[in-house]
């Protein structure tokens, strides 16, 4: 539903959108976070592409990915991790991290179940971005429900690591708006991810819950928050009367 079905179709697409976003991110300060779109690749890959091109200087360092998105689906308190141990998708499987998720669990912050995670495409959709992108990796799967900011931060802190760890917060911005109302609202939104207001709704951003707890911590942290690339629907492949935003940030720890 969101992207090519086929390897090599898929594989060429996230080649052209990440030469089209190329950067070069060797002079740039390496994300220890990124917040990235979700949509289809017509809508939404440009934006992402532009996040995930500032990884190619880390392409050998991350060997572990903790995503977290909102339920699209499942109505739940708390953050679900799957029982599945793997991912798939059309250029391969992916393995669950073990061991950070026997961590998690053995603190008691999140549930396991496999029911928020099996028709949500928050998380999925970032994958095949990040197969291209790095070389061998696992993933730490995460799906937010009803959380508060202090409690999502504090799982993130929990598995934050280091240089090996990259922690990524997936959402789109405001929701069907015509063109020129998305801007000004998603312009406000913006202004407060990168002035670490961990206050957003979910009308501003479908993932507020993550973004509201991965800015917690980058204060709590002192983490620079930094706009990346922002675009809607309307720029990319949708018409202008309802579009969707999507913004592309990076959290620094230097």
């Amino acid at each position: 539903m969101f992207y090519p079905g086929e390897a090599s179709a898929l594989r060429a697409s996230i080649e052209l959108l990440l030469e089209r976003a190329a950067v070069d991110a060797a002079l740039l300060a390496p994300p220890k976070a990124l917040i990235v779109p979700h949509a289809g690749y017509p809508y939404s890959g440009p934006i992402a592409a532009a996040a995930y091109a500032r990884l190619a200087p880390l392409r050998d360092r991350i060997s572990r990915v903790v995503l977290i998105g909102p339920s699209h689906h499942a109505y739940f308190a708390g953050i679900a991790l799957p029982q599945a141990e793997v991912f798939s998708t059309p250029l391969g499987d992916i393995r669950v991290d073990i061991e950070l998720k026997t961590e998690l669990l053995d603190g008691g912050d999140v549930l396991v179940s496999d029911v928020p995670h099996a028709a949500e495409h928050c998380l999925e959709v970032q994958l095949p971005f990040l197969q291209m992108i790095l070389e061998e990796f696992t993933i730490l799967p995460l799906v937010a429900g009803v959380a508060s900011p202090e409690e999502v931060a504090a799982v993130l802190a929990d598995v934050w690591g280091g240089d090996e760890t990259l922690v990524l917060a997936s959402s789109d911005l405001s929701h069907y708006h015509s063109y020129q109302s998305a801007r000004s609202i998603d312009a406000r939104t913006v202004a407060a991810i990168v002035a670490r207001q961990p206050t957003l709704s979910s009308e501003q951003a479908c993932g507020a819950v993550g973004i509201n707890g991965l800015l917690t911590l980058a204060q709590e942290m002192n983490l620079a928050v930094e706009k990346i690339a922002y675009l809607n629907s309307g720029d990319t492949a949708g018409d202008r009367t309802r579009v969707v935003g999507y913004g592309a940030f990076a959290v620094h720890e230097s």
